[in-house]
């Protein structure tokens, strides 16, 4: 695949399609297990916002690879490792997208074993680590300007 300009139109739309999701998983009752279980509904939307905001953040990491530097990422667990070869994103930022990936293959492949209370502890503690990723890809995004194709607003 031949490396040409990351669009900036697919940035903007995925980082906020990401921040929309974890807009969303904050809305939910985190501040406690009892009341975040109260609600059989909040479980499931936190699930399917949690799997869609790492899904978008994988697919834009997708795109930066694909289209910056020609690495075509069939397994979203090869994303951030392009990336980090890339210098895209240091070690443990990679270290950390690594994990998100995994996460969401377990989300939609083992998913059955996913309890409520893990997206409970995950959606309550750890929504800043996908701020991070994100932010990560961003900060090279607006330092590489002659990668895009367009303007980051």
């Amino acid at each position: 695949m031949t490396p040409t300009r990351i669009r900036a139109e697919v940035v903007v739309e995925r980082s906020a399609l990401v921040r929309s999701m974890l807009d969303e998983i904050r809305r939910l009752p985190l501040e406690d297990l009892e009341e975040f279980l109260g609600d059989r509904r909040n479980p499931a939307s936190a699930e399917s916002f949690l799997r869609r905001a790492l899904e978008t953040l994988l697919d834009l990491g997708r795109h930066i690879a694909a289209r910056g530097f020609g690495h075509a990422a069939v397994e979203y667990k090869e994303i951030p490792r392009a990336l980090a070869d890339q210098g895209v994103i240091d070690q443990s930022t990679c270290d950390l997208y690594l994990r998100m990936a995994g996460y969401r293959n377990r989300m939609v492949h083992f998913y059955h074993e996913i309890t409520e209370q893990e997206l409970f502890e995950i959606c309550s503690h750890q929504l800043d680590d996908v701020e991070r990723v994100l932010d990560a890809l961003l900060a090279w995004l607006r330092a590489n300007p002659d990668r895009l194709e367009g303007i980051l607003d």
